[in-house]
């Protein structure tokens, strides 16, 4: 598997200086560290250890490490490992921040907020020579999209809710296929996946207008056996971050979909009052708007989170939700027979 800057657009090139320190905060939920368990699970050789404010109860297992600590250790960088509501960056993380510059680590975000933005930071990175690099900041002149059908084979994640796996299981699919001997390549669409891949397009700082082509641009023609394994953003169903679904979901033209989720989440994360779909409602609403721009459109199956469970209880629900659903079910991150079945079931021609 290739983990490559996907679009040609020598402007939009970042190298990210590594290896990372990973930030925290003040972070009590755990799906809004997703950034910091993203790199801990998939790129843990550029990790050193984690840094967070008091108050955090969230951790990543890594050594607890000051800036100072982590540089002495080889560290470049300080990564924000927060993906909170609105992408925004408190006040009181920014002494942090400067504490991080003064140690000698560049800063890298993936926050919506801008860290040239911060007052004073721009200034202090300049002085001492560091680097601030918000990674949310996507390519100029982007199209809007065509629909044009282009050559290839293209997977996309998609989601019952945010949060839940979409892009460890495109990551690992996307794996699975290059251990098959097929051509495959991971993009990446959120921060947290073009810090792993070093490159990608970041759907949620895109204007509307410009999120389906901005998808295009993510997954361009190709050989007619490769595959494009896209990793999804948001929800269909999510009452803030739908849009950037669709439009990701009509520029990718996915050939295949796998549907993500969570067992025993009940509300939408960020939304509470908002019930999360079922899976079978994810299906149905993904294969019919994504029917708009591929109709050959189908789901290979699901992939289930099931990191709060115990290996018998997870065993016993893929396999019950397997025969439920008629589907492929496997948890990509535990593996195994049930994996093996919905990779093969991904590269299955279509009947």
């Amino acid at each position: 598997m290739k983990m490559d800057s996907v679009f040609d657009c020598a402007a939009s090139a970042m190298v990210l200086p590594q290896p990372y320190l990973l930030f925290l905060g003040d972070t009590t939920e755990r799906a809004f560290a997703k950034t910091a368990f993203g790199l801990r699970d998939w790129a843990a050789d550029k990790c050193v250890g984690e840094f967070a404010l008091k108050g955090a109860s969230v951790t990543t297992g890594l050594q607890p490490l000051t800036p100072g600590e982590a540089a002495a250790r080889g560290a470049q960088a300080l990564v924000i490992g927060v993906a909170n509501s609105g992408g925004v960056i408190p006040d009181h993380w920014r002494a942090a921040l400067f504490e991080a510059l003064e140690a000698g680590l560049d800063v890298v975000s993936g926050m919506h907020a801008r860290l040239t933005d911060i007052p004073g930071l721009a200034d202090r990175a300049q002085a001492l020579g560091r680097q601030l690099i918000d990674v949310r900041s996507p390519p100029p002149n982007i199209p809007v999209g065509t629909g044009r059908k282009r050559t290839g084979q293209r997977l996309l994640t998609v989601g019952t809710d945010c949060a839940l796996g979409k892009k460890y299981t495109a990551i690992a699919i996307a794996r699975a296929f290059t251990e098959l001997g097929v051509n495959a390549d991971f993009r990446a669409t959120g921060q947290t996946g073009i810090m792993i891949a070093g490159g990608g397009m970041p759907m949620d700082a895109i204007v509307s207008d410009f999120e389906a082509g901005a998808a295009e641009l993510l997954s361009p023609d190709a050989a007619p056996d490769h595959w494009d394994v896209i990793e999804g953003q948001g929800s269909l169903f999510h009452p803030a971050y739908a849009a950037v679904s669709l439009g990701l979901l009509h520029g990718s033209q996915p050939d295949i979909v796998v549907v993500c989720h969570e067992p025993g989440r009940t509300d939408v994360l960020g939304a509470p009052g908002y019930t999360l779909p079922s899976i079978e409602e994810t299906i149905e609403a993904t294969l019919l708007l994504g029917r708009r721009t591929n109709p050959a459109i189908r789901c290979a199956g699901v992939s289930l989170n099931t990191s709060n469970l115990g290996e018998a209880e997870a065993a016993a629900l893929i396999a019950g939700e397997s025969a439920r659903l008629g589907l492929p079910v496997a948890d990509p991150v535990r593996g195994g027979e049930a994996f093996d079945r919905l990779v093969k079931n991904c590269l299955k021609a279509e009947d």
